[in-house]
């Protein structure tokens, strides 16, 4: 009988280890689990999260198929991880406003700090970002609730932000809602295009981002 070919896939590449090594996943995670992480991401990203088997997630890392489970009860829980742990670096990345709402602070730099970790965070961690974004109704409904209201909880960041602008009579804003999700969907939509070996640094492209927001929001 002739055994069944399998079709190899390579191990990450070394630019998503380096969006997505072992310093993002922290240390709660041994050494195998991060790349099976890295892995995880690679193959979501690329294949989408039905298309993608343990096999296909344990061959990107150099494993066998069931290393995966070692780690992760199922498939599903390693795609969790990915986006708890997504979404609290983002978090770190947002600053000091977004853990304290940055009260003290004048609303015009407040907003801008939290524009350009916006923007920088999506375009150091592209693929991740991407997964996050797209996989969400791969979860469970129970893990799905919990990831909503992390999300929830960094608009209403921006939402603050903004809001204290508004009163301060710094921001030029009817609707304070409708402006929170353009400059949200702004700095999501990098994960469609941006290549970090592209022409724009997450730097510059924070800082063009920071200008045109501002200025949307008539900001001298």
């Amino acid at each position: 009988m002739t055994a069944k070919r399998v079709r190899p896939r390579p191990r990450p590449p070394a630019a998503l280890c380096d969006e997505a090594g072992d310093d993002f996943w922290g240390p709660e995670y041994p050494p195998v689990a991060r790349c099976l992480l890295t892995s995880s991401v690679g193959c979501f990203a690329e294949q989408g999260f039905e298309a993608t088997t343990t096999r296909d997630i344990g061959t990107g890392a150099g494993l066998s198929t069931a290393a995966l489970y070692v780690h992760f009860p199922s498939k599903e829980d390693a795609l969790f991880a990915i986006m708890q742990i997504g979404h609290q670096r983002l978090i770190e990345a947002l600053g000091p406003p977004a853990l304290h709402n940055g009260t003290d602070r004048d609303p015009v730099d407040a907003l801008s700090d939290l524009v350009r970790g916006l923007v920088c965070w999506h375009a150091r961690h592209p693929t991740v970002a991407r997964v996050c974004q797209y996989e969400l109704k791969s979860l469970t409904l129970e893990h799905y609730r919990e990831i909503v209201a992390v999300r929830k909880g960094i608009t209403d960041t921006f939402r603050f932000a903004v809001s204290r602008g508004r009163a301060a009579g710094q921001f030029d804003v009817d609707d304070v809602n409708q402006v929170v999700r353009v400059i949200i969907s702004i700095g999501v939509d990098l994960v469609r295009w941006y290549r970090l070996d592209g022409p724009d640094s997450p730097e510059t492209l924070s800082e063009v981002y920071d200008k045109l927001v501002l200025r949307m929001l008539g900001v001298p």
